[in-house]
C-alpha cells in the first residue's frame, strides 16, 4: 500500500527535515515508532496522499495517520507549516488533535527513503458529506444548527490567531461521536499549488468564493492565476455553503455523476446560489446569505456568524443543562485534551487533578507548571483585549467578544479570576502588570465578579506604573467619567497623551476627542483631526468614522462632502455601526454621493439588527413620512420604541408627540 511514496531530496527539504528532527529532540513534537501501530486501514486519499486508521500497539483507541506521495520540499514545508498551526489551535474541541509524527522507512533500490507521517485524532465518522449522507434523517433541526455553531467556533479560533483556512469543504470537515472537527487547514490545496490553478479550483468550485473565478494569465509560465487573494471573507463565503448544506443534507448543485465544470463557476459569480430547504429557520436562512454574499465587504465577520448561531442554539442549551441536572452525559460532550499530548488547558487540569497524590518536591514543581499555564492565558486574553481595542470595537462588544473568545477556547473565565484573586492576594506575584490588568478589568466590567469600579481603578494604576499600556488607557477612562475615583479630565487628559504617544489608536482617538470637546486641555479641533486622521491611518474604524464627521462638518479641515462619505463607507465595511447608521444618512440625504432611498433603508436595517439605537429612529422616520417606502405608522412606532428603549432620546420625545396626536394610545 505504499508504491506511491516517493523521495525528492533538496538541500531546503533536508532543511525541513532538520526543523522536524530538532522538534523531535526538543519535545516540542511527540515521536511515535511507526512500528507500534497495528491494524492499518485506508480510510481516505487525496491529491497530498493517503490517510489510514490504526491501533497504537494493543490499544483500542483509534488514529488517523496522515501520509504523503512525495516528500518534497514544497510539501516537507507545508507539513512544517501545518504542525505549527495545530500547536496554535488543536486546544479547540471543534479542531482535529495532531498527536504528534511518526516515520515510515522502506528500502527502494538499494536507498534508504523515509517518509514523515502525520500522527492525527481519529474521526469515527469519517468527513461532513459522508456523514450528511448516512445520517440526515436522523438528525434534528437542532442537531444541524448545532453543528453549525461548532463549525463557526472552529473557524473562529482560526481566525483569532490571524490564521485563513482557505479550503473549507464538507469532506475536509470530520465528524467525531456527533461533533464537528475541522481538519486540513489548506494543506492539500497548498501542496497541490503548483499543478494547474484552474483544475485545483474546479474541484470544489460551490464552495469557493466567487472573487476568485477572475483570473488572468502568469507572464512567466502563461498559466491562469487567481486576481483575487483569500481570505477570512473567502472562508466566511465557504462557511455560508456549509450551513445551507447542513441544512439539505446534500453536497452544492449536487447531480449525481456530474462533475462541477467552468459553467457553474460562472453561474455563481453572476449570483447563482442554492435554493432555501423548506422548515428552516429564517434567522439561519439570513446567517447563510449573509455568509454567501458576492461581495466579500457585505459578508459578516466569524465572530457575527457565531454569535448569531449561539442565538438559535441556546434553545439547545437549555436542554443539556437539563441532562446534565439529571445526570445524563452532555450531548457534544468531547474530552478537553488527550492523556498523549494534553494542550495548555487540558494539562493544567490533569495538574489538578493529581494534586493531592504527590510529595512537596513534585507539588513545587506543578505549581511552576499551572503558573506557567495560566500566565501564558493571561497574555493570550490581554492581546486579545489589545487587538480589540486597537481595531475600534467599542467597550459593549468588547466584554462580549471577551466572553465569546473564552467559550471558543474552552477558557474557564471563573477559574481565572479564582487564580488572578490568589496572584494579586500574594504580594510575590504582584510584579506580573499582565495579571494585575486582567483582575482590574474583570471587575471593571463585573465578569465573574460584581462590578467593582474602585477596586478594578487601583489595579489598573498599580499596573500602569509598570507600563501596561491597557491599564494606562482604562486609568485614563476612569478618570474621564470618575469610575472608581473623582472624575479628573485633566488626568484623563494625560493618560491618554501617553497611550497615544504609544501609537495606541483606542487611546489616539479618546485625545482627538479631548481636543474636539476641550476635555482637559484647551479646545483645539486642528489637533483633534490631527489625531483621528492619525488613528484612521492605523484602521481603526471608530477613528475613521470620526474622521467622516470632521469632514462632514468642518471639524478641523474644510468640509468635503465627498471624503466624508468614502470615510463612512470605510467604517461601515469595517462592521462599525455609527459608520453604517451615518452611510445610511449620506444616502437619504445625498451626501456625497446620490439619493438613494433604498440602501439608506438597508443600511439602517443592517445597523438597528445589530444593536444600534439611531438607525431604528431612523426606520421610524422613512415609515412615518413614507421615505422611499409606503407609509406605514405602526412600523414606524415599532421602530421608535425599539429606539427608546435603547435610550434615544428623539426616539422617545418622538412617541410623546404621536401619543399627544392621538395617533398612537
Amino acid at each position: 500500500m505504499f508504491d506511491n511514496i516517493k523521495m525528492h531530496n533538496t538541500e531546503n527539504t533536508n532543511e525541513w527535515i532538520k526543523w522536524i528532527e530538532e522538534a523531535i529532540d526538543k519535545e516540542l513534537l511527540n515521536y511515535y515508532e511507526y512500528n507500534d501501530f497495528r491494524n492499518f486501514q485506508e480510510i481516505g486519499t487525496g491529491g497530498f496522499g493517503k490517510v489510514y486508521r490504526a491501533n497504537l500497539k494493543n490499544l483500542e483507541k483509534c488514529f488517523a495517520l496522515k501520509s504523503f506521495f512525495n516528500l518534497n520540499n514544497v510539501t516537507v514545508k507545508e507539513i512544517v507549516r501545518e504542525l505549527k498551526i495545530q500547536r496554535k489551535v488543536d486546544f479547540h474541541d471543534n479542531i482535529i488533535r495532531c498527536y504528534g509524527i511518526t516515520k515510515y522507512e522502506l528500502e527502494n533500490q538499494n536507498k534508504h527513503l523515509q517518509n514523515y507521517w502525520l500522527v492525527m485524532e481519529y474521526a469515527d465518522s469519517g468527513n461532513l458529506r459522508s456523514y450528511l449522507k448516512n445520517n440526515y434523517n436522523n438528525l434534528t433541526w437542532d442537531d444541524r444548527y448545532n453543528m453549525a455553531y461548532q463549525l463557526a467556533c472552529a473557524v473562529s479560533c482560526l481566525h483569532n490567531e490571524g490564521i485563513v483556512h482557505r479550503d473549507l469543504h464538507s469532506n475536509n470537515i470530520l465528524v467525531h461521536q456527533k461533533t464537528i472537527k475541522l481538519a486540513d487547514f489548506g494543506l492539500s490545496k497548498r501542496i497541490g499549488a503548483s499543478s494547474n490553478f484552474q483544475s485545483k479550483l474546479f474541484g470544489m468550485v460551490p464552495y469557493v468564493d466567487p472573487k476568485c473565478f477572475n483570473t488572468r494569465r502568469n507572464s512567466h509560465n502563461n498559466q491562469k492565476m487567481p486576481m483575487y487573494s483569500l481570505n477570512e471573507k473567502s472562508d466566511i463565503y465557504s462557511i455560508g455553503v456549509l450551513l445551507w448544506e447542513l441544512s439539505s443534507g446534500q453536497p452544492p448543485f449536487y447531480n449525481e455523476g456530474e462533475q462541477y465544470d467552468v459553467g457553474l463557476a460562472l453561474e455563481i459569480s453572476q449570483g447563482l446560489r442554492e435554493s432555501i430547504v423548506p422548515e428552516t429557520s429564517e434567522n439561519y436562512i439570513n446567517i447563510y446569505t449573509k455568509c454567501w454574499d458576492g461581495e466579500p465587504d457585505n459578508r459578516p465577520t466569524i465572530f457575527q456568524v457565531v454569535d448569531w448561531l449561539k442565538a438559535i442554539v441556546t434553545k439547545i442549551d437549555a436542554i443539556i443543562e437539563d441532562q446534565q441536572s439529571s445526570g445524563k452525559q452532555e450531548l457534544n460532550e468531547v474530552p478537553l485534551s488527550s492523556n498523549n499530548n494534553p494542550g495548555p488547558h487540558g494539562e493544567l487540569s490533569e495538574l489538578m487533578e493529581n494534586f493531592d497524590n504527590i510529595d512537596s518536591k513534585e507539588i513545587n514543581n506543578i505549581k511552576s507548571s499551572s503558573e506557567k499555564v495560566y500566565n501564558g492565558l493571561v497574555t493570550e486574553i490581554n492581546d486579545f483585549i489589545f487587538k480589540l481595542l486597537n481595531k475600534g470595537i467599542v467597550s459593549k462588544l468588547v466584554k462580549q467578544q471577551t466572553i465569546s473568545f473564552f467559550n471558543n477556547h474552552n477558557i474557564n473565565s471563573k477559574e481565572i479570576y479564582n487564580w488572578l484573586l490568589s496572584n494579586n492576594n500574594n504580594t510575590s506575584n504582584q510584579n506580573n502588570s499582565n495579571s494585575l490588568f486582567l483582575f482590574g478589568y474583570f471587575n471593571y466590567l463585573g465578569i465573574e465578579t460584581n462590578e467593582n469600579h474602585e477596586k478594578a481603578f487601583n489595579l489598573f494604576i498599580n499596573a500602569s506604573k509598570k507600563n501596561q499600556i491597557l491599564a494606562q488607557y482604562y486609568v485614563g477612562i476612569c478618570y474621564l467619567y470618575g469610575r472608581g475615583t473623582l472624575k479628573n479630565e485633566k488626568l484623563a487628559f494625560e493618560y491618554f497623551v501617553k497611550v497615544a504617544n504609544k501609537d495606541y489608536t483606542a487611546g489616539q482617538i479618546f485625545l482627538g476627542c479631548c481636543y474636539e470637546d476641550g476635555i482637559g486641555i484647551k479646545k483645539d479641533l486642528k489637533m483633534a483631526f490631527y489625531w483621528y486622521e492619525k488613528a484612521a491611518n492605523n484602521e481603526n474604524i471608530i477613528a475613521i468614522y470620526n474622521l467622516g464627521i470632521c469632514y462632514k462638518d468642518g471639524v478641523g479641515v474644510e468640509k468635503d462632502y465627498n471624503k466624508s462619505f468614502k470615510l463612512f463607507e470605510k467604517s461601515a465595511k469595517g462592521g462599525d455601526l455609527d459608520g453604517i447608521t451615518m452611510l445610511g444618512f449620506c444616502y437619504i440625504c445625498g451626501i456625497g454621493t446620490n439619493v438613494n432611498n433604498q440602501k439608506a433603508f438597508e443600511l439602517f436595517q443592517k445597523s438597528a439588527d445589530l444593536g444600534n439605537k439611531v438607525a431604528p429612529y431612523n426606520l421610524g422616520i422613512m415609515y412615518e413620512y413614507g421615505r422611499g417606502i409606503k407609509k406605514d405608522i405602526d412600523k414606524a412606532v415599532y421602530w421608535y420604541k425599539k429606539s427608546a428603549k435603547q435610550g434615544y432620546q428623539k426616539a422617545q420625545n418622538r412617541l410623546k408627540v404621536l401619543q399627544k396626536s392621538s395617533i398612537i394610545s
